[in-house]
């Protein structure tokens, strides 16, 4: 490994973020910007213009304030880029505006989609929302621009699309093919049969690890810009998988990690696959060495979003408020969202049950215990008993962590405090031996909430109940 920090650029649906980590994965600085989408024609797609401009103009202002050695990509699983032959061709390399995956389908597509995409496993998840799959969207670029795909070289997921930009080298990586782009079968270690099936081999670059040196990013690109010439570029991995490694890395094994944002993203290793349940919104990803990690995920940010509606920046759960929405009865039973997670069919159906919250601060309060009873409901489909780590944004709110707590008495429910789960463990993909521990602190289940487990069953009940 080179010497130097390690630059990690973290693709979210929502924000982007550059962090730069020292040897020991601790982040020493960050940048972000939004990662809003454009309408079509020809779909709703990732504004791939804007974000090269902010991210090798950002990379190389880390640069000059830091000696990166290394630069790893991070992303979400359901994004990905045909690109040509040329990293530089058209300004991003991409041969077709790369598809937001909230975009709706045509139905045509959807419907005509389904029966290729294989069994469970094959797929690696249920058929999910919208062009969510990365199958799916150049199942439906075939069909809308044929002549576009015929000449594309790759297609490269969301972090192997930014190691292509930077190094000019394409590759596949496991964890991110295995985060339900129904492209890569995980418990065989192999093509799901529609590649094959479709012709689109030709499409898919070799196999590299996540850690993979690509080598020194492009000489012309690092000139261009003013990034540093020596800077070496990893394959990269998906974000969740990034965020189960730190632990890994650390020698955490049998631990339950909970990643919350955009998706409630709940990971375990040593789950058999043929435990995992696809109308359940379980999972079958990878780690970084390709084996089977179970996992369970729910849209929650969405759910969020709906409910709690316009918030002041950094709110917090008012504990009484929280005890004054589960004395009346006041509960909102999934899913607001475009995904239904662990209740199918559910979809769009949210509603609110009781009396319904009144003020702002009502709204946030219903909103983040309905985040941990989906938490809790995610999790528990993987192992309700292991001790489970939770990580990410909705720790910005204690509450939050307090109430999952409570939701699982006598079980282990741990918070890292450190909150940059991903850059680390990405970080730790690009140094030798293993992690440092992680600042792993208990939740403590809040007092005062007698009638939270009461609660919690009745919205369980309901839940289930809307799935029929």
């Amino acid at each position: 490994m080179a010497p130097g920090t390690i630059a990690v650029l973290d693709l979210g649906k929502s924000n982007v973020k550059l962090s730069v980590c020292d040897g020991a994965g601790r982040v020493l600085e960050t940048r972000a910007t939004p990662n809003p989408s454009r309408p079509g024609p020809p779909w709703r797609h990732t504004d791939l213009a804007a974000l090269n401009a902010w991210v090798l103009g950002t990379l190389a202002d880390l640069g000059r304030r830091h000696p990166l050695g290394h630069v790893i990509a991070t992303g979400y699983g359901s994004g990905a880029v045909l690109v040509g032959d040329d990293p530089d061709a058209g300004g991003d390399g991409a041969v077709l505006p790369m598809i937001d995956y909230e975009q709706p389908l045509p139905e045509d597509i959807a419907r005509d989609y389904a029966p290729l995409a294989g069994g469970f496993l094959d797929r690696g998840s249920a058929l999910m929302m919208g062009a969510t799959h990365v199958t799916r969207q150049l199942y439906w670029a075939e069909r809308a621009a044929p002549a576009a795909v015929a000449r594309a070289r790759w297609l490269l997921c969301l972090p192997q699309y930014w190691a292509w930009r930077l190094s000019g080298v394409a590759t596949s990586e496991v964890t991110i093919l295995g985060a339900q782009s129904h492209l890569w079968n995980v418990a065989r270690g192999a093509w799901a049969p529609i590649v094959a099936a479709r012709g689109w081999g030709r499409l898919m670059p070799p196999m590299v690890r996540a850690d993979a040196d690509l080598g020194p990013v492009r000489a012309a690109l690092a000139a261009r810009h003013g990034l540093p010439p020596g800077l070496r570029v990893h394959a990269g991995v998906h974000d969740s998988s990034a965020n189960f490694h730190r632990y890994r890395a650390a020698g955490m094994a049998g631990v339950c990690v909970v990643s919350t944002g955009t998706w409630i993203v709940a990971m375990a290793d040593g789950i058999d696959p043929a435990r995992l349940i696809e109308a359940r919104g379980m999972t079958c990803n990878a780690d970084v060495a390709g084996a089977p990690v179970g996992g369970a995920l729910t849209m929650a940010g969405r759910e969020y979003e709906a409910i709690a509606g316009e918030q002041p920046e950094g709110a917090r759960a008012d504990q009484g408020l929280i005890g004054r929405l589960i004395a009346r009865g006041t509960m909102a039973i999934p899913s607001f969202g475009p995904d239904g997670g662990q209740f199918p069919g559910t979809a769009g159906q949210g509603r609110i049950v009781g009396p319904p919250p009144e003020t702002p601060a009502e709204r946030h309060a219903l909103a983040v215990l309905h985040m941990a009873l989906l938490t809790v409901a995610c999790a528990e489909t993987l192992d309700p008993a292991r001790p489970w780590v939770l990580d990410g944004s909705f720790l910005r709110d204690p509450a939050f962590a307090a109430l999952v707590a409570a939701l699982r008495p006598g079980r282990e429910t741990w918070i890292n405090a450190e909150g940059y789960g991903i850059a680390t463990g990405a970080a730790a993909l690009c140094r030798a031996g293993p992690a440092p521990a992680p600042d792993l602190r208990p939740a403590a289940p809040p007092p005062g909430l007698p009638d939270l487990a009461r609660h919690a069953l009745r919205w369980r009940t309901l839940a289930e109940e809307a799935m029929r």
